[in-house]
């Protein structure tokens, strides 16, 4: 299934993704000792989260955090720091260094919010099921890069902990009675590339729970706290179990770079292989053409619905240049003026800025793709009044089941996306609208946490927050 873009009147079709239901969602980001966010930090994220700021404020470097939390949480992989788009190169690099006797932080940390969407659609529920995980994660070094080295699960009053060390691991867990700890020894030294980091080492732990469990072994107590009972223990067994609810099947976050993909005059059918410059999208878009005709004109209605929006195009194609699906194609668009229709047009020869938006918009407007969408800039190489349509449709696809995290610097889609809100032309509630400014202060950034109300006004902004965006409208009008 296609999202729904029709105009009469912008409402996302939520029954789009019944097939992908997603049962948890990311709402807060704490950061501490990371890049040039020494303090510890938290902000929220929103099914639309907009990032703004200066250039060179940490934007980047918390979208690729983002990222990294979702590989340890969601798709059970190592974080990359150097994958692309995002190169944050080494360990030393990346730790918070103060420089002079301040030195360099010898670990960073990261965690997030994993409420489930029950949740946020009944605050109401008490049960275990339907309350907020909080994950922590503390990285250190190991030969030149990042790698996570404890974490912890937890929620409300119950915790369990997993550190690693060389060829030692320590678990710790606590409940409402109690404190309890104990270490074990790996089967072989853990080197750089050990993977399945999160179920792997939880899972460990609760093997060594249920086996203690079994043989009556007692635990070392913090604070001369009594034994585990079996409350305490299935209450931990519990939690540990919901790591497994947390993944979406390894499907990773999508991420696009700021600088995206040269049109081409030919393309040759390929395999489409997903990648942050959206060079696969023209045969992603061709394979989908030759081989699911029903699904083609679906997604070939939503894209000429926002390219007439935005004032791009108002017809895509895809032109066979052979009998056989083998043989190269065409990506081409034209415009229509009344009832006059003009002719098709190479994707090359019609402006840079339908061939850098399409790779976002295609992916967005797909069901089959990421739960979590990291975009640096979509709005590059677009007139105003298609950044502003790009706000809308940021507006039209956001749900708790599909996030959106944009670093932007346009004033357009921000303020299409607080005209959305407060005209309800979509369903995206002011809660559903975070926007975080990032101000830089001596050798260290803050993030500022805004809201949108009702009548589409920014709330709880700093005074630099205004006075930026003052700043910037002065200039353009030669003040």
């Amino acid at each position: 299934k296609i999202i729904n873009t029709s105009h009469k009147r912008n409402l996302f079709c939520h029954d789009a993704l019944g097939t992908k239901e997603r049962d948890h969602y990311m709402d807060q980001i704490t950061l501490k000792n990371f890049r040039c966010f020494r303090e510890e930090q938290t902000v929220r994220l929103a099914p639309l989260t907009l990032l703004v700021g200066e250039n060179s404020t940490g934007k980047t470097s918390f979208m690729a955090m983002i990222r990294a939390l979702w590989n340890v949480a969601y798709s059970h992989r190592n974080p990359d720091f150097k994958e692309e788009p995002y190169d944050l190169g080494s360990f030393d690099e990346i730790a918070h260094h103060r420089g002079g006797k301040g030195g360099r932080a010898e670990t960073f940390e990261a965690g997030c919010n994993i409420t489930p969407k029950a949740t946020r659609q009944k605050r109401q529920h008490t049960d275990s099921n339907s309350q907020p995980y909080n994950l922590r994660v503390t990285f250190k070094k190991r030969g030149t890069v990042p790698r996570p080295v404890k974490m912890r699960l937890s929620q409300e009053k119950i915790w369990v902990e997993f550190g690693l060390e060389a060829e030692t691991w320590q678990t710790s867990f606590k409940t409402p009675r109690g404190t309890w700890e104990y270490s074990g020894t790996l089967h072989g030294r853990v080197n750089d590339d050990y993977n399945l980091i999160l179920p792997y080492f939880f899972y460990l732990s609760r093997e060594k729970i249920v086996e203690d469990r079994e043989r009556k072994t007692e635990l070392n107590a913090r604070q001369d706290t009594v034994q585990p009972n079996d409350k305490d223990l299935a209450m931990i067994d519990h939690l540990i179990s919901s790591i497994g609810g947390f993944h979406y099947r390894g499907e990773q976050a999508y991420a696009s770079a700021p600088v995206r993909s040269k049109p081409r005059r030919i393309y040759d059918p390929s395999r489409p292989t997903p990648d942050p410059q959206g060079d696969y999208v023209p045969m992603s878009l061709a394979s989908i053409y030759y081989q699911e005709q029903r699904k083609w004109r679906e997604l070939k209605k939503a894209l000429e619905s926002f390219g007439q929006d935005a004032g791009l195009f108002d017809e895509i194609s895809i032109k066979r240049l052979g009998s056989r699906d083998s043989e190269p194609f065409q990506v081409q668009v034209r415009r229509f003026d009344g009832r006059l229709k003009g002719p098709n047009r190479n994707l090359i020869d019609v402006g840079y800025g339908i061939s850098q938006v399409l790779p976002v918009i295609t992916e967005l407007l797909r069901d089959d793709t990421s739960p979590m969408f990291l975009l640096q800039q979509p709005e590059v190489h677009l007139h105003p009044s298609a950044q502003a349509a790009l706000g809308s449709l940021f507006c039209q696809v956001a749900t708790s089941e599909r996030q959106l995290i944009v670093e932007t610097h346009s004033d357009h889609l921000l303020d299409r996306v607080r005209m959305d809100v407060r005209d309800r032309t979509t369903l995206l509630k002011p809660e559903d609208v975070s926007i975080l400014f990032f101000e830089r202060g001596n050798l260290d950034v803050y993030i500022h946490s805004l809201r949108v109300d009702q009548e589409g006004n920014i709330r709880s902004a700093p005074k630099s927050y205004r006075r930026f965006f003052l700043q910037e409208t002065q200039r353009s009008l030669g003040g």
